[in-house]
């Protein structure tokens, strides 16, 4: 589990495939809790350690240089609508969770300061990656926007956040579907797959 005696023989190969820098992540946890960007050997010790106190698993992930955006997702399975694409600036390393909710040091652009056409493959790719995971109801799904347009899918988030301050709703309300017609949009939904299931 934490147990990282294995670590000297593993780093080698973390290094070689992956490079630095990594990110560290434990594998259940949300909200970037227990996160941490390794830059080396030493602090990728660290970073385990940490990931380690949080999960039993960990991941480590080569880290891609990019705009952070995100799209949200509404609909059962292949049947979904994509709201705009939103992006975020982290003022911190990484878009940690004292910037997610603590500290105010992220800045929020809705939509994205990135092409159109751009935009348009990230909501094409958001859907086809909600269908193909058999996703109902709600998800966002995060990408890397890279400089030469290509589209990295990061993860997709199949219960985002939805308080006031959460890009889900946010994503929505600039595509025109305010929270409270987004509410009542989630229950017909889950009716209808409530109905499918049962006939």
């Amino acid at each position: 589990r934490s147990d990282l005696s294995k670590f000297e023989q593993i780093e080698p190969l973390i290094a070689k495939n992956l490079g630095y820098p990594v990110f560290v992540k434990p594998a259940n946890t949300g909200s970037s809790v227990g996160v941490s960007k390794a830059k080396s050997k030493g602090t990728l010790y660290d970073a385990l350690a940490k990931a380690f106190q949080y999960d039993r698993k960990v991941l480590i992930e080569t880290a891609i240089i990019g705009d952070e955006v995100e799209c949200a997702v509404l609909g059962n399975y292949h049947d979904c609508i994509a709201s705009v694409v939103g992006e975020i600036v982290p003022r911190h390393e990484f878009y940690d969770y004292e910037g997610k909710y603590l500290d105010d040091s992220t800045d929020l652009y809705i939509p994205a300061r990135i092409p159109e056409d751009v935009c348009e493959k990230i909501k094409q790719t958001a859907c086809r990656a909600f269908a193909v995971m058999g996703c109902t109801g709600l998800s966002r799904v995060d990408f890397f926007a890279l400089q030469n347009g290509a589209v990295i899918v990061n993860e997709i988030n199949t219960i985002p956040g939805f308080t006031s301050i959460s890009m889900y709703p946010k994503l929505f309300e600039a595509a025109g579907i305010p929270y409270s017609e987004l509410i009542d949009r989630l229950i017909q939904l889950a009716l209808k797959k409530a109905e499918t299931a049962d006939s």
